[in-house]
């Protein structure tokens, strides 16, 4: 019976101790986020071993030298268990434990040795820590540490911790540290009453409004770059790649919402630019949806990527300024024609074309079908798939190998391309502006038809794809609003080009917002982001411009890819920039008659994105200098209170009746010594004479005389009961003056 006893006794003493529940709280918390289907049971197995390691715990406290040793073979014995089971997950799991630890678990399979291994570490830390800090040595500031590693392990992957584990959290730490008592008295600490605990509670509310609201917030954002390199990421990116990675009939701006920050390319180049996966021709109002004509998925030419081929490029795509030579050339031989065309003077020489630059693009994703392809592209010169490939009429490169339809993780594609410069060259500009006459076809054919032009197959390719293009890609919809607004923006412009950058500077004039958050209404469409809500991410800009440029008499489609801006260098792929999930973008592609295709920026910066990323840092503060004021008072209220109050119930008292004035005394005195409640008045003038030395049993004796016997008081009565109050008022500041010297 007795063995019972003791059992119900230990049990009783786990269930009702509130920091190991606060322990197997936070270790729950935990488990939780690493995937664990078997969190409860990790929660019953916590409760085992914390329960029998406080318990040897208290020993340790009464036998320091035996302690420490045991609490040494302790550690021993967890760092055992996590070797072995580290090395079963190792034996099973493609990843090292390291690396599983560190990468973000939502690209991960679970692991459930690794599992177990995170959770004994965890168990031995949490255990230990919480222990010396709340029943060996009491710190607030170090509990309150303790309590937001689980919110820093959810923090640090963007993911959100259960309602439930947040409240249980908060819950469990506040018992614990108003409950909590030491468990022992020496000389240098003694039993924590409830009192002291508000006050360090006051205390660190105080501290941390301070560092919260004073100390500035480094804009700090997290550097993953180097695991994602070696990990796959396809489950963070598997919506995007489905959106920007296969062929799709339609689309719409939902992908631009739904990004990551996972590495997707990694690029060495020395421009910043955008890269191209798709292209989209047809707009839809009714569905706000862009949809492929033929020539979005039509093969230009098909090749292999054998090792043969490599030495002189796989894909060579129109040079820059080639079209503009070719007309040039045609003007030079033919006086009439360039007489015609206001041409006359001008030669293919004096046509400056930007120097070839190289650029090399890794991918970190895998089950793309279209490699990402740049702006102004000249060659495609090389790549590690060895599949059949495709050039599309729109300018992308298609992967539709037999055995393989998709390319790898780590594929590399290497291109040559041209910086976009070629118009800042006033000449340049001179001679394209010359080109963009309203009977461009004409002015094609007539060129084709001149003799012995041997630039005759670019100019026979382009008449033919360009009077293709009026078919489909000068359609707006005959929306007479876009119309009259389109005439409006280019009034005055002679060139396309001038068009062009009219329209894109439209939006960066007219108060447009970038804003991710903001959401349509059902029917809305671009004409309603044009003239009504001017809010929108890439799609809305993009899709604005197109056929605002389409209404101005300039072919243009709707294309997506990514924009290349983040600075990054990879050492292990010798790589300078870095395009994450976040940087998918769409854009417009315009036809500039006299030069061909350009790619167009209307997109606002989005400045918003910018102000969201402080506004943590700034509601921080706020909230601190809130709590700081509020704070501020409350001490200036603790300090000057007492005193105010003190001269306050003086001045009341002087309006007092004797009797009235006797019992106010005695109730302040009972109030200011803290035995009000449950105490005599005899036992209130003991108390007072033994803490503060100071006698009031004459007050006492009045008071009762009052209060029970009814007996009418005097003025002599009302003034030794304001003398007495005054000597007792005295002594307690002289009381508590001597403890914090003391102290």
């Amino acid at each position: 019976m007795q063995k019972n006893n003791r059992f119900k006794d230990f049990i009783l003493k786990i269930i009702c101790d509130p920091v190991l529940i606060y322990t197997v709280i936070i270790m729950m918390s935990i488990m939780y986020h690493y995937k664990s289907e078997h969190t409860v049971i990790y929660g019953i197995v916590s409760l085992v071993i914390t329960g029998i390691s406080f318990r040897f715990f208290d020993y340790m406290t009464k036998h320091k030298f035996i302690g420490i040793i045991g609490y040494i073979a302790l550690f021993l014995v967890f760092i055992y268990a996590v070797g072995f089971v580290q090395k079963k997950g190792e034996e099973s799991y493609p990843l090292s434990f390291w690396i599983w630890f560190l990468t973000p678990q939502d690209v991960l399979e679970y692991s459930k040795w690794y599992t177990i291994a995170i959770f004994l570490l965890f168990q031995l830390f949490m255990m230990s820590v919480i222990y010396y800090f709340t029943k060996i040595q009491y710190r607030i500031f170090m509990g309150f540490l303790i309590m937001i590693i689980p919110f820093a392990i959810y923090g640090k992957e963007y993911e959100k911790m259960p309602t439930y584990f947040i409240i249980m959290l908060a819950v469990s730490y506040v018992i614990m540290m108003i409950e909590f008592r030491q468990l022992r008295n020496t000389d240098k600490i003694e039993i924590v009453g409830k009192k002291d605990i508000w006050k360090s509670v006051a205390t660190y509310a105080v501290t941390f409004a301070v560092v919260s609201a004073i100390v500035p917030k480094p804009e700090i954002e997290a550097d993953r770059d180097f695991l994602d390199t070696l990990i796959s990421a396809d489950q963070f990116t598997d919506k995007l790649i489905s959106m920007l990675g296969v062929f799709r009939e339609t689309t719409d701006n939902e992908q631009f919402r739904s990004g990551s920050n996972t590495p997707v390319y990694y690029v060495s180049s020395q421009d910043p630019m955008r890269l191209k996966l798709t292209t989209f021709s047809t707009y839809d109002y009714n569905n706000d949806s862009w949809s492929i004509q033929d020539s979005d998925k039509r093969f230009r030419k098909t090749f292999m990527t054998n090792k043969d081929t490599l030495k002189n490029g796989l894909c060579n795509f129109d040079e820059t300024g080639s079209l503009t030579k070719a007309i040039l050339h045609t003007a030079e031989i033919n006086p009439e024609f360039a007489e015609k065309y206001n041409l006359t003077g001008f030669t293919p020489e004096q046509v400056r074309i930007p120097e070839k630059r190289w650029m090399s693009i890794v991918s970190n994703i895998r089950g793309s079908q279209f490699a990402p392809v740049p702006q102004l592209v000249q060659d495609f010169w090389s790549t590690t798939y060895r599949e059949e490939m495709s050039l599309i009429d729109s300018g992308i490169i298609y992967a539709n190998g037999e055995s393989n339809e998709h390319f790898a993780v780590d594929e590399r594609f290497v291109y040559s391309y041209t910086p976009d410069i070629f118009f800042i060259d006033s000449t340049n500009k001179k001679i394209t502006d010359n080109m963009s006459v309203d009977n461009y076809a004409e002015m094609l054919s007539e060129a084709l038809a001149v003799p012995d032009n041997e630039y005759s197959d670019t100019i026979s390719r382009e008449l033919e794809e360009y009077i293709s293009y009026s078919d489909f890609l000068l359609d707006y919809g005959d929306n007479q609003k876009i119309y009259e607004l389109a005439k409006q923006i280019t009034a005055g412009c002679d060139s396309d080009y001038d068009k062009a950058t009219a329209i894109e500077a439209y939006f960066r004039d007219n108060d447009y917002v970038y804003d991710l958050e903001y959401r349509k209404e059902k029917g809305d469409n671009a004409e309603d982001f044009i003239f009504t809500a001017k809010r929108g991410v890439c799609y809305e800009y993009a899709t604005a411009m197109v056929l605002l440029s389409r209404a101005s008499g300039i072919p243009a489609r709707y294309c997506e890819g990514y924009n290349m801006s983040r600075l990054y260098n990879n050492t292990l792929l010798n790589t300078n920039f870095m395009i994450t999930g976040d940087n998918a973008h769409g854009f417009p592609e315009l036809y500039i008659r006299g030069f061909g295709w350009v790619s167009f920026e209307p997109t606002v910066s989005s400045t918003e994105d910018i102000q969201e990323n402080t506004t943590a840092s700034d509601a921080l503060a706020r909230a601190g200098i809130m709590i700081l004021v509020i704070a501020v008072l409350v001490i200036i209220s603790v300090i000057f209170y007492p005193e105010v109050s003190h001269r306050i119930f003086i001045r009341r008292y002087s309006r007092k009746s004797p009797n009235e004035a006797v019992t106010a005394v005695m109730h302040r005195i009972s109030k200011l010594s803290g035995t009000d409640t449950g105490y005599t008045s005899n036992e209130v003038a003991e108390w007072v004479l033994t803490e503060w030395n100071t006698d009031i049993h004459n007050i006492a004796q009045l008071f009762d005389r009052s209060v029970y016997g009814e007996a009418i008081l005097n003025d002599t009565d009302k003034e030794t009961a304001m003398n007495t109050y005054i000597a007792v008022y005295e002594a307690r500041k002289e009381h508590k003056k001597n403890r914090k010297i003391k102290k």
